[in-house]
């Protein structure tokens, strides 16, 4: 840590401002707007993590927010440096994951004129954040901050942008730093609403457990684990919900649900006659699929209330803190089964006859349950799994199982490309001395593989997977089913191995099945980042995007 000088300025203030706020890590890439800032962070920290571009420092500030519940930050200079961010920001939001933007931005004299890299954030930013500021006064940092972080972490997450004129970044400053003030706590739902809620699944003979992303956060987790050990009701969850489960629970789990409308989880839950909704957002799963007044009751059960549409109206809402709304619920509901239904005994069966058919699907190149099979085995339930949006995502999302919260990752409200490999280095940043794989096509990993040297230079303990078949193939299976052609979605061959290696990274290539797992494990015991080539056969993507609806798609 460098020595600076004694006064303080704007941007000294913002980051002691963001130390009280109790900021690990600034992701980021340098610029003239924001070289006070850099100067600052250089005298007193928090650690800023030099990346290569400011769409893949925004991807790992919001996995940061997602894995740690705490708002990740970024810190971009003015114009184009801000504009790049742009993506990471609305993916952040939509995804609901706490992030704060800080940009850098002109003096305020020169804003009226047509200046070098004169933009108005504010306005660029206010659509796709929860709130979009410019800082007028340096001794109003303090405020500024404190509630910025307020607004990102509080549901619906997401995040905030705070723009800093160069001027005021400069400007002397008396105010002191705002130290984060405590959680805010949230109650349970009102007696009577519980007691409807019991009434409600004591009465219905097929009812099931809808988990949204919510239901994903540690404590609400725990708790519905707790709910189930009690009564062990079928359970379906969206994607974002992944890891609420423990492995000994896995016989109620009757699948994931997304935009892909063919799952057994999809069929469950259209013939439930109760539905209890936990944590879950329409962002995630379109209800117009899944949810009908006339098919049963609905029970909302979350931070929020509903966002009520022709399909989604509950019946009853228990809205307040959802791990204590769960515990009130476990604590009336009967410990005996509530339920016997055909569809859920049909999508266990399901599940487990697809993953019993990876264990011997051989060949070249390499079926995706295969691989997938050979992945979880080599993995512990510790590791943290980002996955990229394309056709391996719908696989993965679909029957790579995961048995801890937010350690199996999927970008849905946005469904951006790119995320992956960021999302892991956030990963193994968020929870240091463990692994952290990441898995992308080869596609959406050319959109970001630049962060690769940032993992690199950082030493960090990622594994990256490259699913290779030269296309955008979730796009040409999209179009060979709509319009029995495909058009425009291939793309030139590239070297992964090669690639990684001129990063500084290991590279590894597979070309059968049986050099899964000895190159797995290989891979995961190395030291350093590694990057590992997969030819894959993705010949069953026909089955796979039956009921995909390709205008929810990227």
């Amino acid at each position: 840590m460098r020595q600076g000088k004694s006064s303080s300025n704007g941007a000294k203030l913002l980051v002691q401002s963001l130390q009280a706020q109790g900021v690990r890590y600034i992701f980021g890439v340098p610029g003239g707007a924001v070289l006070s800032v850099i100067e600052a962070l250089a005298e007193q920290g928090p650690e800023f993590v030099v990346c290569r571009d400011e769409t893949g420092a925004a991807f790992m500030a919001q996995a940061w927010g997602r894995i740690t519940g705490q708002p990740g930050v970024v810190l971009t200079t003015s114009g184009p440096g801000l504009i790049n961010a742009v993506c990471g920001v609305s993916t952040a939001t939509e995804d609901r994951d706490p992030l704060v933007i800080i940009t850098g931005q002109i003096p305020r004299a020169m804003r009226f004129k047509q200046s070098h890299m004169n933009l108005d954030s504010v306005q660029l930013f206010a659509p796709i954040t929860k709130w979009s500021v410019e800082i007028e006064a340096a001794d109003t940092i303090p405020e500024i901050v404190v509630n910025a972080f307020r607004i990102a972490a509080a549901p619906r997450a997401g995040a905030v942008h705070l723009s800093l004129p160069t001027d005021v970044a400069k400007a002397a400053a008396s105010a002191a730093p705002l130290p984060a003030p405590p959680p805010t706590r949230a109650g349970c739902a009102p007696a009577e609403c519980l007691a409807e809620a019991v009434a409600v699944l004591g009465q219905a003979r097929s009812p099931v457990v809808l988990l949204g992303m919510r239901a994903g956060e540690a404590a609400a987790s725990a708790a519905v684990r707790a709910l189930l050990q009690r009564c062990p009701l079928p359970v379906v969850m969206t994607f974002e919900a992944a890891g609420a489960l423990s492995r000994d629970q896995l016989d109620r789990f009757v699948g994931r649900v997304g935009y892909v409308r063919n799952q057994p989880g999809d069929r469950v839950l259209q013939q439930a006659d109760a539905v209890l909704a936990v944590g879950y957002d329409t962002v995630e799963y379109d209800p117009t699929e899944w949810a009908s007044p006339e098919r049963g009751h609905l029970i909302h059960l979350d931070a929020l209330p509903a966002l009520v549409d022709r399909s989604y109206r509950p019946t009853v809402e228990l809205i307040g803190d959802i791990a204590a709304n769960l515990v009130a619920l476990a604590d009336r509901l009967p410990s005996a089964p509530l339920v016997a239904m055909d569809a859920i005994a049909a999508a266990r069966d399901e599940l487990r006859e697809e993953q019993q058919r990876g264990a011997s699907l051989d060949g070249t190149p390499i079926h995706p349950l295969r691989f997938m099979h050979e992945l979880r085995a080599a993995l512990s339930d510790e590791v943290t799994v980002s996955c990229d949006v394309g056709a391996h995502e719908i696989w993965m999302a679909r029957y790579f199982f995961c048995y801890e919260p937010r350690h199996l990752l999927f970008s849905m409200g946005h469904q951006t490309m790119g995320v992956a490999l960021p999302w892991a280095i956030a990963a193994a940043l968020a929870r240091p001395g463990r692994k952290a794989v990441s898995v992308s096509g080869d596609g959406s990993f050319m959109m970001t593989c630049m962060e690769l040297e940032t993992a690199v230079r950082r030493k960090l303990p990622t594994v990256h997977i490259v699913w290779k078949d030269g296309g955008y193939n979730l796009i040409e299976s999209l179009q060979q089913r709509d319009y029995g052609h495909s058009f425009g979605a291939r793309f030139g061959p590239i070297d992964f191995v090669k690639l990684a290696e001129a990063f500084g990274a290991g590279g590894y290539r597979i070309d059968t099945a049986a050099q899964i797992a000895p190159t797995l494990r290989e891979a995961l015991a190395a030291s350093g980042p590694v990057v590992i080539e997969v030819p894959i056969d993705y010949s069953d993507n026909a089955d796979l995007v039956d009921a995909v609806d390709a205008s929810a798609q990227h």
